[in-house]
């Protein structure tokens, strides 16, 4: 008999464990065991699972201290001899919680994460499929040493890269830098290459850091800046293209970066920060100056990340200014 690969599954709530209320609209409900049981022939994977109902919210309610909460039952399912570990949750926060979770994820079993575009109420929900790709990631040797996965549609995509680019369709998630580092083919992850090297971060020892997120749009002359980032730890700057800022707002940030570090990268999302091609007020080079610190290719929604974890776990400006460059 096939031994049975030992795979923890935590579900966190979101559109994959909806279900109806009287007036037809869907919130979360569905625990763990309603989800797996609705995956056809998973009694047949030589996988035992348990399951976690861990939490039970929409994506947009999680916390950092829940996802620091579950990064530490993860780390005691391995302890407890679990070879992968499964997390559901809702698709709006699924590239900042994979994220933060690969942050922090220093062990060579692999973290899936998954969800759902369609509730289950839905024709053609996607959820059992989606976990099933989930656990099956999990359960493969060839996942081990590649951190923290994103299962979706039958592809599977590295936190560090993966972004949910459409609202509504179940081919929501992508990775527009790279592609996906593998695909869920008859019931197998076949991986386009080995594991890539993974930034880490020191783990958080406080919950109640504050990380804003300004982003510049067309006219913006930011005089808004200085009272948003009175209320902050920590800024990141959206900027336009490369990295730009209309060029009002260098000096507001050069005076705020003197009290908290201000992170600058791109509202595009995809491609990098420059250093030194553009020297107009506001270019990145100007901002650079003014010792504002570049993203590189890291997207606003996880340079937040980088900047949250590391703020709560104490770093200083310049172990902050090596970590985005390493990133």
């Amino acid at each position: 008999m096939q031994p049975r690969t030992p795979v923890a599954v935590f579900s966190l709530g979101g559109t994959i464990s909806m279900s109806s209320l009287a007036g037809g609209e869907v919130v979360p409900s569905l625990g763990p065991a309603e989800l797996v049981s609705a995956i056809p022939g998973l009694d047949r994977l030589p996988v035992a699972l348990t399951l976690d109902a861990f939490r039970l919210l929409p994506a947009g309610t999680l916390a950092f201290a829940n996802v620091l909460d579950l990064a530490a039952a993860i780390e005691a399912a391995f302890h407890a001899g679990k070879q992968g570990v499964v997390v559901t949750q809702g698709t709006n926060t699924i590239e900042e919680t994979a994220f933060l979770l690969d942050l922090l994820h220093d062990r060579p079993e692999p973290v899936v994460v998954t969800g759902a575009m369609r509730n289950p109420t839905m024709a053609g929900h996607d959820g059992p499929a989606n976990l099933l790709a989930a656990i099956q990631t999990a359960a493969s040797p060839d996942s081990r040493d590649r951190g923290v996965l994103v299962a979706f549609n039958d592809e599977v995509h590295a936190a560090r890269w993966v972004r949910k680019t459409h609202t509504t369709n179940p081919a929501a998630f992508s990775s527009p830098e790279t592609g996906p580092v593998g695909v869920v083919v008859e019931s197998r992850v076949r991986f386009t290459g080995g594991p890539s090297a993974r930034l880490r971060a020191p783990r958080p020892t406080r919950t109640d850091v504050k990380v804003g997120l300004a982003t510049a749009t067309l006219g913006d002359e930011g005089d808004w800046l200085p009272a948003y980032a009175d209320r902050l730890d920590g800024l990141v700057v959206a900027g336009f293209g490369c990295g730009h800022v209309h060029g009002a707002w260098p000096p507001i940030l050069e005076r705020i970066g003197e009290r908290i570090p201000v992170v600058f990268t791109s509202r595009i999302g995809v491609g990098p920060v420059l250093a030194n091609t553009y020297g107009f007020d506001g270019s990145e080079a100007d901002l650079i100056r003014r010792r504002l610190v570049g993203a590189g290719r890291l997207d606003p929604f996880k340079a937040r990340i980088l900047l949250w974890t590391l703020l709560a776990a104490g770093a200083d400006h310049d172990a902050i200014r090596a970590a985005y460059a390493e990133a």
